[in-house]
């Protein structure tokens, strides 16, 4: 078992430290020259470091050097932590303590103290607790490890006085930190329970638990770790008894951190009652219940492992939907697109998906709720003009003749401030004019359009330009492109909203369906909730004159919460006024809530100047 976890940073790290230029290619990490032979070649770089396990090897037959980081930061001095430095190549020097040649009898001083503390005389004797000569109000906690030489002495102070004191306990001056305890452990019982304090140990010991060791510098001192990880691991279960304060058991987070691959089990913060810790349970209820506390330990899953019984029960028919508008679609989905998730809309280039997403913006907003809008491909005043026309609908759009010949569609200018006033604290969009120390990853800016403003329907348009926005790690664009919508995917799970995102078709068809069509990672379309398609009509479909050019089929190509697909497609129609989309149940003619003020009062113009008059 291993001391020290790969990380990708260090292989980055390692390089600067040795200063030789490198680049990613491939999952791998290449570096310009071998830092063991330093051997420099134009045509092919032959050191690259695994950026998913860490090892590396230098293909020059003369060299070979190979290993992992360990071996790296062993070989070139390079630091991995102060705990990973240290286990693999120590560097402090301890005091080398005079270990006793019988054991230390404790004297009556100290096992008076203990008895108060509900521990006896047999455990003292067994961890050889006694007190200094000189000051009998001070007991001395010796710590031997597991072959019996003293590393480590700590003291306590029996009569503590906030007021005249400074130290309850201290430690003799350069002592290698060890558990206290290690000496008096069963290797055959597998199990070790861990407390923060020496008083603690002493308590489980007193209520006949085996392996009761506890730390040497208390909840926040991990130094031990380097000295004792090999004995430690053993062991197959630690039992954590830290002190409970405020809700928090000390040393779980960090057992678990360093000890991952142990189980790891604590004492149920039930089992604490009233108390702090080990020997307040032992004093106020006694041994008895304290071994009880011990027994019925819980076992510390990882943090994204739960019981199935415990997830709350839903009805899937009763999820949040958001209504896109469109009747077929809405039916299919059981009431339209799924919260928590992200919903593909894919399209060959020019074929009308940007407008579907904010038709559907639109109706989101006709619904009540708050929007976001990126448009990577249109600036913002022209997303706004386009989202316009479709808000105000063909009755209150005007058809003028310009002097090129042919129709121009106008909104009258108190129309638009109308419609501005309607959706004023509804619908924001990305701001493309921000200076370059400004700059924020997109998906960071699409969490604060959701914490901050309250936005619960996002649009992402498109997937491809949004990626330069987001600083993201990959090996190349694909990877990137995954890991991007894999944080979109867990902003619309973290804040149950949903995520529309355009994604590109390949310019050929050569996937087996309209999933694999889609440009860019395979992993888009797994992350996605619901993919739908919005395109032209096939060429037999258009020469058999089934579809027009100007029609376009939508399929639902996939459906994660109800599985649910229509890939034969509905045939929708395009309302060149307005730039709606609608099909065969719909009514292209909807009049948004927009149109309300003009109940109230509002006079609706029509006879706006020509813009080249």
């Amino acid at each position: 078992m291993e001391i020290y976890e790969f990380k990708r940073e260090d292989a980055y790290n390692f390089a600067r430290h040795v200063g030789i230029k490198c680049f990613e290619r491939n999952g791998e990490l290449h570096f310009q020259k071998c830092p063991m032979c330093r051997t420099t070649t134009n045509d092919k770089k032959t050191f690259a470091i695994n950026l998913q396990t860490g090892q590396f090897k230098c293909l020059r037959e003369t060299c070979g050097y190979h290993g992992n980081m360990i071996t790296l930061a062993r070989d070139f001095d390079f630091s991995l932590g102060n705990i990973v430095d240290e286990y693999i190549q120590p560097r402090r020097k301890f005091k080398n303590f005079k270990t006793p040649d019988k054991p230390i009898e404790p004297k009556p001083p100290a096992i008076q103290y203990l008895l108060s503390r509900g521990i006896g005389e047999e455990v003292a004797k067994k961890y050889q607790i006694t007190t200094q000569t000189k000051y009998d109000n001070v007991l001395v906690f010796p710590f031997y490890n597991s072959l019996g030489k003293m590393d480590f002495i700590k003291y306590r102070k029996t009569d503590f006085d906030k007021t005249k004191d400074n130290n309850k306990e201290w430690c003799e001056a350069d002592g290698k930190p060890i558990l206290f305890g290690m000496y008096q452990c069963n290797l055959e019982n597998k199990t070790l329970t861990l407390t923060e304090g020496q008083l603690d140990s002493l308590s489980v010991a007193q209520a006949g638990i085996e392996n009761a060791v506890s730390v040497p510098t208390g909840a926040k001192g991990f130094t031990w770790i380097p000295y004792c990880w090999d004995w430690v691991n053993q062991f197959e279960t630690i039992i954590v008894f830290g002190d409970y304060e405020k809700g928090h058991i000390s040393l779980l987070d960090e057992i678990r951190q360093h000890f991952s691959k142990l189980k790891i089990k604590h004492i149920r913060e039930e089992d604490y009652k009233d108390c702090k810790d080990a020997n307040e349970i032992l004093v106020k209820y006694g041994g008895a219940y304290l071994r009880t506390c011990v027994e019925n330990a819980e076992l510390v899953s990882s943090s994204h492992i739960k019981k199935l019984s415990k997830v709350e029960d839903i009805n899937i028919y009763e999820l949040k939907k958001l209504k896109t508008g469109i009747y077929n679609l809405d039916k299919l989905l059981r009431g339209g697109i799924p919260y928590g998730g992200v919903t593909l809309i894919a399209g060959k280039t020019g074929e009308g998906k940007s407008a579907l997403s904010s038709q559907i913006v639109a109706n989101a907003l006709e619904c009540g709720h708050k929007c976001f809008a990126y448009s990577g491909e249109l600036p913002d005043h022209l997303f706004k003009a386009w989202i316009n026309y479709q808000i105000a609908g063909k009755n209150h759009i005007v058809t003028k003749p310009i002097e090129y010949g042919n129709d121009m569609y106008l909104i009258s200018d108190s129309n638009l401030q109308l419609i501005s006033s309607w959706y004023d604290d509804s619908m924001y969009i990305y701001d493309d004019t921000m200076v370059e120390d400004e700059y924020e990853d997109l998906s960071k800016t699409i969490e604060k359009a959701i914490i901050q403003d309250g936005c619960d329907v996002i649009l992402v348009d498109n997937l491809m330009t949004a990626m330069d926005l987001e600083q993201v790690e990959g090996s190349d664009k694909y990877d990137k492109q995954s890991k991007f919508v894999k944080r979109l995917a867990r902003i619309a799970k973290t804040y149950n909203v949903v995520i529309i995102m355009v994604a590109h078709k390949r310019k050929n068809n050569y996937g087996q369906n309209d999933n694999d069509e889609i440009s860019g990672s395979g992993d888009i379309t797994n992350l996605g909730m619901v993919t739908l398609s919005y395109e032209k009509g096939s060429k037999t479909e258009l020469e058999n004159g089934d579809m027009t050019e100007d029609q376009r089929k939508l399929k639902v190509v996939k459906n994660r919460l109800f599985g649910y697909t229509e890939t034969r497609g509905w045939i929708m129609d395009f309302e060149p006024k307005s730039r709606r989309i609608y099909g065969e149940n719909d009514n292209p003619d909807y009049e948004y809530g927009w149109t309300k003020l003009l109940d109230d009062g509002f006079e609706e113009a029509v006879e706006d100047a020509l813009p080249w008059n």
